[in-house]
């Protein structure tokens, strides 16, 4: 008779493989031990991280010839679904090690690190990171400072690297720098470099930890850089180190909404049975109008992530070059990391005082939600770019109004005519950032929905699309009142001269 562990193995059927997958984990979350206590500690407990590796949750992302499941994007999103049910930590964790290490490394890396790689993930638990943000230089990726320089046929590598998700828990980690020209100056492409932490030259070194607000499971810190690596293990880009970064980039946003279908899937049935089962003045709070307008809000939420798993699962395969896939891209990570929030927000508010809790599933939600409107990208960053990206093209096209653009543009062809008049927007010649904002998140909740309307031509649950429609409806319309109204209002540095009220009460 197999153990749970090997029933559970690489090479089973996925579906009896996820199946398996959720209960083991919905055992060790809720019986074996007590999440809910666990959570309010930073890390997890070795034992309970190792039952969980134990069922090689990562073989999703390496390829069939090295023991994986094979790079599936259906596989990889499913286990980040399954994961995220129970804990939302617990998902970034793997979509760390699958979208931000795995999947680069395995189409980028020479194929002569694939085999001692993916055995130390599948025999030795090992995981992997990506190292981009400085602390000088957040979003601002190709200002880094970190800096490499070739020596025979070593790389020495120097800088500083932090908020990296798994700091000082990483085996392996692909680091981002600038080449060091002749003049000390720094190349305006970027190169990755694969780096071991059980090899001495290549061990970076945390300086400190960060108490970071949520995400308790998952260690964040300063990095301290100073290593040599082989040639070998500098990554090989197809043209340039930027478009592989914007390809690793593109492909792990596309990928958020598996860490997100989980995660609203739980809030929605825990506030579901929650305003089920409490009463207020004698029937359920699922009798009240406005409990049902917010739960309904969250099925909103629960049916564009699931559409957004869709499209992702068709698009974003390692096979696929993304670098140009900006608008989709950011459009999903953007969208869905606002609704993550704003599920947990309502989750929280239904819950009550209860839900105000560390060890509530509710309020545990907001702290961990909140970083993924901020971390690969802000949202306001992602939103200008989306609204860029559509502007540019009309402008070069001459079309001036958003809704004549968006009824003929791929990525919104199938949505844009559902909300028809609420996009009748005619682009100014010069548009503030502000309003840019706003348009990408018009644009965003377009092409997003898109997703719903081809999920729904191949099955999907009609009362729910129709639920999502009206909310999509609701929200462009109060996006649309914002780009109208237009405000110019800037914040006043010195504001408080002449705004100490105390100054004008007259006793």
């Amino acid at each position: 008779m197999l153990n749970l562990t090997e029933q559970i193995g690489v090479h089973q059927d996925f579906n009896l493989y996820i199946k398996s997958f959720k209960e083991r984990l919905s055992s060790l979350f809720n019986t074996e031990y007590d999440y809910n206590s666990i959570s309010l500690s930073r890390g997890l407990p070795p034992t309970f991280l190792s039952e969980i590796m134990a069922m090689n949750p990562l073989s999703v992302a390496i390829p069939e010839e090295h023991g994986g499941r094979g790079v599936h994007v259906k596989e990889c999103l499913g286990v980040l679904s399954a994961a995220s049910y129970e804990s939302l930590s617990l998902s970034l964790m793997f979509g760390i090690n699958i979208a931000l290490f795995l999947e680069p490394f395995a189409k980028y890396a020479d194929p002569s690190l694939h085999a001692s790689v993916f055995k130390r993930f599948l025999e030795d638990k090992a995981m992997g990171g990506l190292m981009i943000t400085e602390p000088g230089y957040g979003s601002d990726a190709l200002s880094m400072r970190t800096a490499h320089e070739l020596q025979g046929d070593t790389y020495t590598i120097k800088g500083q690297k932090h908020w990296q998700g798994l700091t000082g828990a990483a085996d392996f980690w692909l680091v981002t720098a600038r080449k060091t020209v002749a003049n000390g100056e720094l190349a305006r492409d970027i190169d990755f470099f694969v780096t071991d932490n059980a090899i001495e030259d290549q061990k970076i070194i945390v300086q400190r930890k960060f108490n970071n607000l949520g995400l308790y499971a998952i260690p964040y810190g300063l990095n301290d850089i100073n290593i040599k690596v082989p040639a070998v293990q500098k990554l090989v880009a197809e043209s340039t180190g930027i478009k592989l970064m914007l390809d690793t980039l593109h492909r792990s946003r596309l990928q958020f909404p598996g860490m997100g279908m989980g995660f609203i899937k739980r809030l929605l049935d825990e506030s579901l049975l929650h305003c089920k089962t409490r009463r207020v003045s004698g029937q359920p709070l699922s009798e009240i109008d406005a409990v049902k307008f917010q739960l309904s809000r969250i099925q909103a939420a629960y049916t564009l992530c699931s559409a957004m798993c869709s499209y992702s699962s068709s698009i974003s395969s390692i096979a696929e070059d993304l670098f140009g896939n900006a608008v989709d891209a950011n459009s999903v990570k953007a969208l869905v990391t606002d609704l993550m929030q704003e599920s947990a927000q309502i989750a929280l508010q239904l819950a009550g005082a209860n839900g105000y809790r560390l060890d509530h599933i509710a309020g545990r939600s907001v702290v961990d939600s909140r970083p993924f409107q901020i971390f690969e990208g802000s949202n306001e960053m992602l939103y200008s770019q989306v609204a860029d990206a559509v502007v540019r093209v009309m402008r070069k096209t001459k079309v001036g109004n958003l809704l004549d653009y968006l009824k003929s543009y791929e990525l919104t062809k199938d949505a844009a005519e559902i909300f028809g008049s609420t996009l009748n927007i005619n682009l100014p010649d010069q548009t503030k950032q502000r309003q840019m904002v706003t348009l990408g998140r018009m644009i965003a909740r377009v092409v997003c929905f898109q997703f719903v309307v081809h999920s729904n031509h191949r099955g999907f649950n009609n009362e729910m699309t129709e639920i999502t429609r009206q909310h999509i409806q609701m929200d462009l319309s109060m996006l649309a009142g914002q780009w109208s109204a237009g405000t110019q209002a800037d914040p006043l540095m010195d504001y408080e001269e002449g705004s100490d009220w105390t100054n004008f009460i007259h006793q």
